[in-house]
């Protein structure tokens, strides 16, 4: 298992309206969509995505794994206890996060200090 970048971050927002704005209008960046309900909204930074959620209690740090399935077991094997499987989170059939036809999958464990991570990838979508 190699962990190759940071796929994704997400941050607590109050108001999702003014978090979309500050994002989009101030700092410029890509708006890539908005889930509303049930409170998402995603922006693009240099591959990097942010999700802004409402209501969320802290940040979540997303790393990329190629086989999230092989990581996953490699991980439980060093002792990482996870809150969840690998679970299918979204099924993207026109390419809104990256090549069409693919299915987003994710598990989250916690770190040493409770800080929320997870383990992400795409697999081909088999529908």
């Amino acid at each position: 298992m190699k962990i190759t970048r940071i796929h994704q971050l997400a941050v607590h927002v109050h108001d999702l309206d003014e978090a979309v704005s500050f994002y989009e209008t101030v700092l410029q960046a890509k708006f890539i969509g908005r889930f509303d309900p049930p409170g998402l909204a995603f922006f693009d930074f240099s591959g990097v995505r942010l999700l802004l959620e409402k209501g969320s209690p802290n940040a979540t740090i997303y790393f990329w794994v190629d086989d999230i399935d092989f990581a996953y077991a490699e991980l439980v094997e060093k002792g990482i206890s996870f809150t969840s499987e690998p679970q299918l989170i979204h099924r993207d059939g026109v390419g809104l996060f990256g090549e069409p036809n693919q299915e987003e999958w994710m598990a989250f464990f916690n770190d040493p200090s409770g800080n929320t991570l997870a383990i992400a990838s795409r697999k081909k979508n088999e529908l």
